[in-house]
């Protein structure tokens, strides 16, 4: 493995322990994609450090266990801004219906 492949991994997981952000929100400020901030956090890290790894791992579950909160919560401000209370319907949603 590369010097800064096993750099940009320690950074990454000593950022998400400290920050607590989404893998997203982590590619976006290191300029790489999900997938590779995703794959470093799981595939690299636990063999280079060990035990931030256990401690990523236990933060991405938590990311995971409550990602359906969060999309319900996007949805719902999405529909607030748009000031609609439900969302809209399509058309093919609308000709079935009349049918």
């Amino acid at each position: 493995m590369h010097d800064y492949i096993k750099e940009r991994t320690l950074r990454i997981g000593k950022h998400i322990v400290e920050t607590k952000k989404t893998v997203r929100v982590i590619a976006k400020e290191f300029g790489v994609s999900k997938s590779t901030v995703h794959k470093d956090l799981t595939e690299r890290l636990p063999e280079i450090h060990p035990e931030l790894a256990n401690e990523v791992k236990e933060i991405l579950s938590h990311h995971k266990a409550i990602r359906h909160l969060r999309g319900g919560e996007a949805t719902k401000m999405k529909y607030q801004l748009n000031g609609k209370n439900e969302p809209p319907q399509s058309e093919n949603t609308d000709q079935l219906l009349l049918k």
